[in-house]
């Protein structure tokens, strides 16, 4: 096209503005599939933001703040003296691919279609630098890889075939109940049980056997950006409720099912994720008392339970859920090695059966002598044992984590001590540009994901991980980020 004027945006260029998500995300959206589907070429020059906020109309700040993100991810190029043109992340692929002897045209035609989601594009950023901030992992380090190992060696070196065949998985799900009952309050058999490789596995799946194109589904705002992927990739509407000191508000919950219906309320009721708060007790009983009423599911996603810092556990909704409205997805993963972690769901017995026809196709046949290990681990009181000490060194970097962030921040953020979760929820009381800090630490040695990052016109905040690094490294982490801040508000 002679001129980026007659180029038809407001036919491909759809914005909702009654919609839950907001415009600026929608233009991002919107923009990146106009160009995966070729409907912005690469090199096509876009309108000045003037030009294009009359033709959409939109805010100009709103879509310079969507072009400022279409630029980070690499989808247009924005020249002061030039333009703003789109670009071909294609063409940026087979530059590197020219340095191997191995040619590929990646522009070549295929002969054969398929879905493509964009809502499913990997969100999560990979950095090779040894200081890294992330949304709240444990350390590797303290995990006591030995003790598995021995364990692992000698079931396979027992000749003891006969008895290992006869250990079936259910004896596995007996055991593994028994231990969920006695450490998170379920009143669960082997029946309620469904064991998964990872918490992700099972959390797809649970979300995917229950959405249908159309339904909507109940989210904290601000939420998990994981599950919202796959709620809307599903086909399902996002419904956001407000949360407060106390978890997600009830009488905005209340409202919305009045004025809607609601298929599935998703929530993180023990250290909500982002802000890492515990749902009250009273809005405990009022959430089952809504579902009760309202005929909705509650998705209970415990991605955390592994880490408390007091005497006083907080137990899963579903621990006191009477009138089985809750469908609780746990993870037992974070205290032990890799590959040796699980994944659970604990639901009706009819639920259960049908999560195992999707998980015979996803992930047939199971590994006996991994979970005899694991029960063997169980017995022994090693786990126990293991936990009771990383507790111990876990809470200690806590409370050296907050006293660096008081010594360094005072004044400038709001956050509250968590009693669950190698998290920090930071919310800044200083308007500054969260990609612009991130952008500086990046320059000063420090690598903070995106997807800690939370930034809108009413909010400042980033969950700051603190589980994955000692005390030397905190230092160095909050002195570059101290440093980046102050360079940025002079």
């Amino acid at each position: 096209m002679d001129s980026p004027v007659q180029i038809p945006f407001k036919s491909f260029i759809k914005l909702d503005m009654s919609s839950s998500t907001s415009i600026y995300l929608q233009i991002v959206f919107e923009f990146i599939k106009a160009i995966q589907l070729g409907l912005l070429p690469e090199g096509t020059k876009l309108p000045g933001t003037r030009i294009l906020c009359k033709l959409l109309g939109i805010n100009r700040n709103t879509l310079i703040k969507a072009f400022q993100d279409l630029e980070s991810q690499g989808f247009i190029e924005i020249s002061p003296s030039k333009g703003t043109f789109i670009l071909s992340n294609q063409k940026q692929i087979v530059k590197k691919e020219n340095t191997s002897s191995l040619q590929i045209d990646l522009d070549a035609p295929v002969d054969f279609n398929f879905k493509r989601s964009i809502i499913l594009d990997n969100p999560i950023e990979i950095s090779e630098l040894p200081l890294q901030f992330n949304d709240g992992l444990p350390d590797a380090r303290l995990i006591h890889t030995d003790v598995l190992a021995r364990l692992y060696v000698s079931k396979l070196k027992r000749n003891r075939s006969k008895q290992l065949l006869a250990q079936t998985h259910l004896d596995f799900k007996k055991q593994f109940s028994n231990y969920l009952n006695l450490t998170r309050g379920l009143k669960i058999a082997p029946s309620n049980l469904l064991t998964t490789s990872n918490h992700e596995i099972s959390l797809y799946m649970v979300l995917r056997l229950f959405i249908s194109a159309g339904d909507k589904v109940v989210v904290a705002s601000p939420g998990y950006y994981l599950s919202n992927m796959t709620i809307l990739d599903s086909g399902a509407e996002i419904v956001s409720v407000s949360v407060d000191q106390e978890g997600i508000d009830t009488q905005h919950l209340l409202k919305i099912c009045n004025e809607q219906q609601i298929r599935i309320l998703y929530l993180t009721s023990i250290n909500h994720y982002p802000t890492t708060i515990s749902l009250s007790a009273k809005r405990r009983i009022e959430i089952l008392e809504l579902a009760r009423q309202f005929g909705f599911i509650i998705i209970e996603d415990d991605y955390d339970f592994e880490f408390h810092f007091d005497n006083n556990t907080i137990l899963p909704l579903a621990a006191i859920d009477t009138h089985k409205s809750v469908v609780y997805v746990g993870s037992f993963a974070k205290s032990v090695p890799a590959g040796f972690g699980y994944g659970f769901v604990s639901g009706p017995p009819n639920f259960i059966n049908e999560l195992e026809k999707h998980q015979r196709i996803l992930a047939p046949g199971v590994d006996i002598i991994k979970e005899q290990v694991l029960i063997e681990w169980i017995k022994e009181g090693e786990i126990h044992r293991l936990a009771k000490k990383n507790k111990k060194i876990y809470k200690e970097r806590r409370d050296y984590f907050v006293s660096l962030l008081n010594n360094k921040f005072s004044g400038l953020i709001n956050f509250q001590i968590p009693n669950q979760g190698l998290a920090v929820w930071v919310q800044w009381l200083v308007p500054f540009s969260l990609i612009k800090l991130q952008k500086k630490c990046l320059e000063n040695g420090l690598f903070i994901p995106k997807t800690i990052l939370y930034q809108n016109k009413n909010l400042i905040a980033t969950r700051l991980g603190f589980g994955s690094l000692n005390e030397k490294e905190m230092e160095l982490a909050i002195d570059i980020l101290d440093q980046s801040l102050k360079a940025m508000l002079i």
